[in-house]
């Protein structure tokens, strides 16, 4: 039986990365023997233009009909795009955030891997990085500070903003036990980042993440409150394999350790919920500038589609099979503009997918 895949192209560049990562897709499925049916879907901006929405009920419903989703990009220039003449909830981004929340996606995945033939693009000192690293940051996506309650008042003639943190523990949970399940599949070793020397919430966070321990023996777990873990990332981020946080300490850790692997380029990222469904994506954004000058590097919408085949579809092999294949590509020296250096060759965004699906078969 073919296995349902939603694509959402998107906006900018969006639709010739997707292209390329279809293209790898295709050939991954060839080798190993299964079959991939896609099917269209439409968000953001291209919904707007099509429907007047940047999300309509038929791509929600779609959607939740695949066993998962593999997206571009979404947006446009904010300056230019009449998109953005809307009012907030009618913008692109309003799509992209809506989408999230109808398929219950409260986990997010944010991997960072520094490739050799890229170390001299990462701004570390190489003998903090010489032996590479290659970490995936597990990030709460539904809870925490950016969901409490929050307003503004004044108090005593001067204005005061509050803004409430709150978990509960079946939100911990459920993150932390994508984060083991995630290092089952990789170095069995878990970093819970919190704030427990000073948060109520980062005490019971730790206590969660102790209890879901339990169940995971094989698995290495250790605490690191989030300042030394931020000093820790460009001090020796070679130490860390899953690093397991909530909201805005994750929004702010992944941010931190894409910078180190020198290009936003490469960097792939999900959002799943609490089934195998997951919604994929490049962590970079959609590029209007370049759009339709097969130029944009396709990297990491192939590398989303890489994790896709490992968490949503358990197809590992074709997944370590896709990863091995960009690596052979850069080694050969092949590169996109974003990421070319002297003595390489410069090769288009549908050149540079081909290279890929070339090397899988």
């Amino acid at each position: 039986m073919a296995i349902k895949i939603g694509l959402i192209p998107g906006d900018g560049i969006g639709p010739e990365i997707v292209a390329e990562a279809e293209k790898v897709l295709l050939a991954a499925a060839d080798k190993y023997g299964f079959t991939l049916d896609f099917e269209k879907l439409l968000l953001g901006g291209a919904s707007i233009d099509a429907t007047g929405l940047p999300l309509t009920e038929e791509t929600v419903e779609k959607a939740k009909a695949c066993e998962a989703v593999l997206m571009g990009s979404i947006g446009g220039d904010a300056k230019t795009s009449p998109w953005y003449q809307l009012p907030a909830d009618k913008r692109p981004e309003a799509g992209l955030l809506g989408i999230r929340k109808a398929l219950n996606l409260f986990a997010n995945l944010r991997p960072a891997y520094l490739y050799d033939e890229l170390k001299d693009a990462c701004p570390l000192k190489p003998a903090m990085t010489e032996n590479g690293f290659d970490m995936i940051i597990v990030r709460e996506l539904t809870g925490g500070l950016y969901f409490g309650k929050r307003y503004t008042e004044t108090v005593n003639g001067l204005r005061t903003a509050v803004d409430t943190l709150t978990y509960n523990e079946e939100e911990i949970r459920r993150i932390a036990v994508k984060a083991f399940d995630i290092a089952m599949k990789r170095r069995k070793k878990v970093t819970s980042v919190d704030k427990a020397n000073v948060l109520d919430s980062s005490r019971l966070w730790r206590a969660v993440v102790e209890e879901v321990a339990a169940d995971y023996p094989e698995v290495t777990l250790e605490h690191m409150l989030v300042d030394n873990c931020a000093m820790q990332l460009v001090m020796n981020p070679g130490q860390f394999d899953v690093i397991l946080t909530e909201n805005m300490f994750g929004d702010i850790l992944s941010d931190e350790a894409s910078m180190t692997t020198g290009s936003i380029g490469m960097l792939s990222s999900a959002s799943l919920n609490e089934t195998k469904f997951g919604l994929y994506e490049p962590s970079h954004g959609s590029a209007p500038d370049i759009a339709g000058k097969n130029i944009a590097n396709p990297i990491a919408t192939i590398l989303s589609a890489a994790m896709m085949l490992r968490f949503s579809l358990d197809r590992d092999e074709a997944a370590d099979a896709i990863e091995k294949a960009v690596e052979q590509v850069l080694k050969e020296g092949y590169r996109t503009a974003d990421i070319w250096s002297e003595g390489c060759e410069k090769v288009s965004t549908d050149r540079m997918g081909s290279l890929i699906a070339e090397r899988l078969r």
